[in-house]
């Protein structure tokens, strides 16, 4: 399985470091000549906010057109939107260039088949092969060369999408809005306010230096002042691309992915639309949804950290909803990623429905205090196979059982090993953590 450059979101790291013009060059190059192989095609390139994401769109674009497909550039965009494009437009596959809910100055691409899913390992491992040197190929010339073209009706198509899709009224809904300075700054509120809802914005306004920083999804400080403050139905918080979404309540208090499960389960359940009567989430899943729809009699499947490893298992069994804690949520009769507003409009269709407030809707969760403590590592693997970390892991585990969980794991982007515990206090989980935390550190940290 591919794994040299490619994670389990595509390609990601500092840009002209890890990720170099010359690197989404070479990407490009190599897209452009796998799918030109029975003639010219087109590939869809979007991006989100980033300073290096103009430069590494240029660099992309030139590689594709090099080898004979047309590269037509969405511009900025949600990542879902790319999956939409790819899926119901005449394109071979796509591309977005974002590093999701990292730093400015990290960059990524990830690639998108024709089905709308994250690109197979099999063809990653190729393109891993030709950056390495080990596959050479002839640039094409003459009228073989393809064009690079502008398409800004593809973020118009994919708004129109959603409108569509979710063409309820939200008139005197007031929301408060934190677009991360990233790319729900061009979707978010123009469908929003499209379908009648009051938005404020806050962070909409991406300098190419400002996405992420101290707003969004990983950092909601900011939108929860201005919730509690304010007269407010529901806040949203996008990441950097908008491909997840997390909420506020009207108290200020957080709605993660888990609680959006947990309400959308039970949700369609009660509608006789639950397939399997099953919601699908990852190992990061808080305790407290496991044994909130334990009470319910919904079961829950489990997969490992990545939106495309809920999806997959998803497609396998027939089940309608799945995600991830972070906000990443994916509800299959509409989509095959992640989309954070559409997540959004899902969650103010069923408070429209039921006519219940956004925090009534997860009366019955009760989320457990959690930690998670990231530990910058000189070999992951090494350190997530070492003898004494394992046995620490197993000792903590031994003693929580029944009232919390320990669970370690490498970042599938970055040189970390992440260690998350669940208690019934904070003081356990730091105690707990703080035991795998100084035996990772001492022996594998930089």
């Amino acid at each position: 399985m591919a794994n040299k450059y490619f994670g389990t979101d595509g390609i990601r790291g500092k840009a002209n470091e890890t990720l170099t013009a010359e690197r989404a060059f070479l990407v490009g190059r190599y897209l452009g000549w796998y799918f030109s192989k029975e003639g010219k095609q087109s590939i869809v390139i979007g991006k989100d906010t980033r300073l290096s994401s103009d430069m590494l769109e240029s660099a992309l674009a030139a590689g594709i057109s090099s080898e004979g497909c047309n590269a037509y550039l969405v511009g900025t965009c949600p990542t879902p939107a790319i999956s939409y494009l790819v899926q119901n437009e005449d394109f071979a596959c796509g591309a977005m260039i974002s590093a999701s809910h990292n730093p400015f100055y990290d960059n990524g691409i990830k690639i998108f088949s024709k089905d709308g899913l994250k690109m197979s390992a099999d063809v990653e491992a190729l393109i891993e092969e030709f950056i390495d040197g080990k596959v050479s190929l002839d640039y094409k010339t003459d009228d073989q060369i393809g064009s690079v073209i502008s398409y800004k009706k593809g973020l118009e198509d994919y708004l129109t999408w959603v409108k569509k899709t979710f063409p309820f009224d939200l008139s005197g809904y007031k929301l408060a809005v934190d677009c991360a300075n990233g790319s729900s700054s061009v979707s978010a509120q123009n469908v929003l306010e499209a379908l009648g809802a009051t938005c404020t914005m806050i962070n909409n306004e991406p300098d190419g230096i400002n996405i992420n920083t101290k707003c969004g999804s990983t950092h909601p400080e900011q939108l929860q002042e201005l919730v509690k403050n304010g007269d407010f139905d529901l806040g949203l918080a996008f990441d950097g691309d908008a491909d997840r979404m997390i909420m506020v309540a009207p108290d200020g208090e957080l709605i993660t992915g888990d609680h959006v499960l947990y309400v959308c389960g039970k949700y369609f359940r009660d509608l006789g639309r639950l397939n399997n009567d099953t919601v699908v989430t990852t190992v990061m899943a808080n305790l407290g949804l496991f044994i909130a729809l334990e009470r319910e009699s919904i079961k829950v499947a489990q997969t490992q950290v990545g939106d495309k490893y809920v999806f997959e298992h998803m497609v396998q069994e027939d089940d309608i909803v799945g995600g991830e804690q972070s906000g990443h949520i994916i509800f299959k009769e509409y989509e095959k990623t992640g989309d954070g507003l559409v997540t959004a409009l899902m969650y103010l269709g069923i408070m429209k429905d039921t006519e219940k407030d956004a925090s009534s809707l997860y009366d019955g969760l009760k989320i457990y205090p959690q930690l998670l403590i990231n530990v910058k590592v000189k070999d992951k693997e090494e350190a997530m196979n070492d003898e004494e970390v394992k046995q620490a892991i197993e000792q903590v585990n031994e003693s929580l059982k029944g009232n919390g969980r320990l669970l370690v794991r490498p970042s599938g982007t970055e040189p970390l090993v992440r260690v998350m515990a669940e208690a019934e206090t904070d003081e356990i989980c730091a105690r707990e953590v703080g035991k795998i935390v100084e035996i990772v550190k001492e022996k594998f940290g930089i």
